[in-house]
Parts: structure tokens; sequence; C-alpha cells
């Protein structure tokens, strides 16, 4: 059994309450905030049944690993959740999803870009979000509190080797749609009704020469500026959103 883990912050937690309420162990919260946020938070965490918890300022940062916890940290246990690609994918068919949207980040590893696109992935209803192992930031403590709430509910997935995952979501007949800033069409221009994994790569960098190559097509965001690219969080929401846009009009 996976041992308890720890959220801070009102979105993260409030997010776990919600969600999965009997997986909370205990819920700390710094007794000398009494703003409205607070009270309703604890009021919910009350409904909820959650073992409340005073503690200050300097135990909160102790146990969140952070200064940035709200004055709110949880100690929870893992909850259930699918293991693997192919089990979501599977699920994904048997529950007549027929066009699955997914986001891929070849090299993001700071884990404050990793949590504003699970963040943004929630929003625009992506199923998933797929990164290789070696190239990536894992779900920890900060991504969750950047998420807010998103690391509990967008399934991630780390994988051991990129290309070869690509090379079977092709299989599956998912198109692969890569970014780059020297594309020949723009992101507005491609279609993304369909199956469609979108790979970003980290800011500057972009993706990797392997990963590019087994894009089945290539697309840019127009950049008007004197800037030469985007915060991948920012990109991913670009993306994302024109595939909801799309998708929201069949």
């Amino acid at each position: 059994m996976s041992s308890p883990k720890v959220l801070f912050g009102f979105h993260a937690v409030g997010v776990r309450l919600k969600t999965a309420p009997k997986s909370i162990i205990e819920i700390y919260y710094e007794a000398t905030r009494r703003d409205a946020r607070m009270r309703q938070f604890l009021d919910r965490a009350r409904e909820a049944g959650a073992r409340l918890i005073e503690a200050d300022s300097l135990r909160l940062a102790k146990l969140a690993g952070s200064h940035g916890h709200q004055g709110v940290a949880a100690r929870v246990e893992p909850v259930a959740q699918i293991t693997s690609l192919d089990e979501l994918l599977e699920n994904l068919e048997e529950s007549g999803v027929t066009s699955p949207l997914l986001l891929v980040l070849d090299g993001v590893t700071d884990p404050h870009n990793l949590g504003a696109c699970l963040r943004v992935a929630d929003g625009a209803g992506a199923h998933a979000v797929i990164a290789p192992k070696d190239h990536a930031s894992g779900i920890n403590a900060t991504v969750a509190k950047v998420a807010s709430g998103a690391a509990e509910t967008v399934p991630y997935f780390m994988v051991t080797n990129l290309a070869r995952t690509l090379n079977e979501l092709k299989e599956r007949n998912i198109w692969i749609i890569g970014t780059s800033g020297d594309a020949p069409q723009n992101i507005y221009q491609a279609d993304l009704k369909g199956p469609v994994a979108l790979v970003l790569g980290a800011e500057g960098d972009g993706i990797r020469q392997l990963t590019r190559k087994t894009c089945d097509a290539l697309v840019s965001i127009p950049m008007k500026g004197a800037v030469e690219s985007l915060n991948v969080s920012v990109a991913s929401g670009i993306c994302l959103y024109e595939a909801l846009r799309q998708r929201s009009t069949i």
C-alpha cells in the first residue's frame, strides 16, 4: 500500500474533499486565519467528516514543504487511479468516447509548469497528460498546489519511451500533432475534431528531434510580437481550447 501524501492549498485540498473525502486522514489549518474563505473551507471539511487539527504557519510550511500553503494542508491516502495509458484508452472506448484528447509534454521538468498544464488540461476536458520518465517532473506537492486540484482529476502517465508510446497511439488511430515555430500551418488551421494527441515541448527548447519525427503533423502558434515562444502552460491552453472549440461545433 502506498504511504500517505500531503496536499496543500485551498484548491488541492478542496478537490480531494469533493471527490474522495474518505481518503483524507487529517486536515491541518492555521487557527489564526479567520477570514471568510477559511470559514467556508472549514464548514465543508466538517460536513465531509474530516478530522481537523489546528496548526501554526511554521508547522504547515514544514508539512507542505512550502510557505504557499494558504493556511491549509492535509495528509491523505492515495486514491485508486487508472494505472496505465492502455487501461485509460480501453475504458474510454468502452464508454463510447471515439475522439480522445491527450496532452503530451516533452521535456517539461518544472513542477510549476506541469501543475499549470494539468490545470489547463482539466479545464479543457483532456483525457490524460503523458510525459517521458526521464525528461519530466513527477507529481509532488508543488505540482498539486499549482494544479488547483487537477492533479487529482487528470490522469498523468510517465512513460519509459515516448516515441514508442506515440507510435502505439498511432496504432489506435490517434493523430499525433506536434508544435513547432517553423511548422507550415498554425493550430487554427489544423483539424482537431478527431482522436488527437497534442505534443508540446519545454519553452525555448521545444519538442525533441525524435519526438518531432514521430508526429503526424506539426503546427505553430501565431506569434505577432517580439518574443519567440510562449510558456508551455499558455501554449497548452491555446492548443487544448482550440480543440475544445472545434469539438463543440460537432
